[in-house]
């Protein structure tokens, strides 16, 4: 079976306190890997921030999320126009795996493999608060990589609020109470 075909579009929770998405991208690696560190590529899709490449240098990254979409999607009551989080790389190996602290406790890693052309990208979010948390954050992630695949396939995402609206609910269902 081959791995980077065989991925389901929903996040999985593989430990406690823990989810993992993944996604195929077109390569090359090189090129992804400029969508998770360069600030105008990733602001396409994600939060903006310059983000030092090395160990231990720390960074801000600010999500303007009515800015991914055209239209935007139905916004949620709650949330503003602008978000920034202070954070700090824990590790790095350049092109294929960078982890920064996701305060106050959790973590993020992604992970890039390439294969035949194709990536497999690997995000991983360890150490999220409680359900409430996890559901948010799993839409959130999952919401934020289907426009990334989307900036980088060159098609049009769904409206960013509007799916993740949707896919809350979905994490809601598949994720059940227990957590």
């Amino acid at each position: 079976m081959n791995e980077i075909a065989e991925i389901d579009a929903y996040g999985v929770v593989t430990e406690p306190a823990t989810i993992q998405i993944r996604r195929r991208l077109p390569g090359p690696i090189d090129r992804v890997w400029g969508y998770l560190t360069d600030s105008d590529l990733r602001r396409q899709w994600l939060a903006s921030g310059d983000m030092p490449l090395a160990a231990d240098a720390a960074f801000t990254l600010t999500w303007r999320n009515d800015e991914l979409t055209d239209p935007p999607g139905d916004k949620p009551e709650g949330f503003g126009t602008e978000h920034s989080m202070d954070s700090t790389i824990l590790e790095i190996d350049a092109p294929h795996r960078l982890t920064f602290a996701w305060p106050p406790r959790g973590e993020v890693t992604f992970e890039l493999r390439e294969k035949a052309g194709e990536v497999l990208l690997t995000l991983t979010h360890r150490r999220i608060s409680d359900r409430t948390n996890m559901l948010m954050i799993g839409a959130g992630w999952h919401m934020h990589l289907d426009i990334l695949v989307a900036r980088i396939a060159g098609t049009q995402p769904e409206p960013f609020w509007d799916g993740w609206k949707r896919l809350k609910a979905d994490y809601d269902q598949r994720l059940g109470a227990d957590l």
